[in-house]
């Protein structure tokens, strides 16, 4: 157990970490995650089948799967977007819209009553994020990006839940990665076309970061939150990844010094954002113990 909770913090670590690598890497936002994709996707396949942990998957199950491999992709190209326009503190925080947009969106999607509670947890969030709006309008088009990435975030979770039940995680993972890259190489000439030329292929030092970030960030952590699950519920799991706009802005801080260019304004929407989560694991902790 106890190796168990030390691999989901791990895994919840280095989630926080790829936010640092988005501010780190010269490419934009959306060859980020193209070229993330790719080599996570294709790491997948070759890993996966050599453990032979893949699933044959179902032709009916098969679009459905890389459908919400393109709402996975649009999510990463604007939470990069976020990063790139405003800051790693800016986009995480953002990120943590994700509640809100879950609590709105899953009731509509699944066909399920609205949870209140949830919904104004999630309103509170929405005001931490107006108040840095409001008081510090130089990251206006970093914080749409941010909220459009939190909406996406919140939605292809809630398509996996019925995918999950039918086969394992790495099948899914690997066939939504797949179905990321291919659906976002037919959109970027659109996208890049809409931003302006750009940089295609990473520079020399980029590799490295890329490479860190589609093997240790994405490959490994998704590995260690596998294996963690095996001795650890899947609430307390969800519930962990929680701290990771926390992890990700405290390493912001250290590397950036963003501190430095955050005005109170940010500090007090943090406060109420960071209220917020902590009263719904409270209240979700009050839950799961009944």
């Amino acid at each position: 157990m106890r190796k168990a909770f030390l691999q989901l913090h791990l895994a919840v670590f280095l989630a926080g970490f790829t936010g640092i690598l988005g501010r780190l890497i010269e490419l934009n936002e959306a060859m980020i995650v193209w070229w993330r994709l790719l080599i996570s996707s294709a790491t997948m396949w070759v890993l996966f089948s050599f453990t032979k942990s893949l699933q044959p998957v179902p032709a009916k199950d098969r679009w459905r799967i890389l459908g919400v491999g393109v709402i996975a992709a649009m999510h990463w190209v604007c939470f990069y977007g976020s990063i790139k326009y405003a800051n790693v503190s800016v986009g995480l925080v953002c990120f943590s819209a994700v509640g809100f947009f879950t609590a709105l969106f899953e009731p509509l999607l699944l066909r399920t009553r609205f949870r209140v509670a949830e919904l104004l947890l999630g309103l509170l969030v929405m005001a931490g994020i107006y108040i840095i709006f409001h008081f510090d309008t130089r990251y206006t088009k970093g914080i749409i990006f941010g909220l459009f990435s939190s909406m996406l975030g919140a939605i292809f979770p809630v398509f996996n839940r019925g995918l999950m039940q039918r086969m394992n995680a790495e099948t899914l993972m690997t066939w939504e990665l797949s179905g990321g890259v291919l659906a976002l190489t037919c959109l970027l000439p659109f996208y890049l076309k809409a931003v302006g030329p750009v940089q295609y292929l990473p520079a020399a030092g980029d590799w490295l970061w890329l490479l860190f970030l589609s093997w240790v960030c994405s490959v490994w952590a998704f590995r260690l939150s596998a294996n963690a699950l095996k001795s650890i519920s899947a609430f307390t799991v969800n519930l962990s990844y929680n701290l990771e706009p926390v992890y990700g802005i405290a390493l912001a801080f250290l590397v950036y010094h963003e501190n430095r260019e955050l005005n109170a304004g940010f500090y007090a929407g943090f406060a109420v954002i960071l209220v917020a989560v902590l009263l719904q694991t409270r209240r979700a902790l009050k839950v799961a113990s009944r």
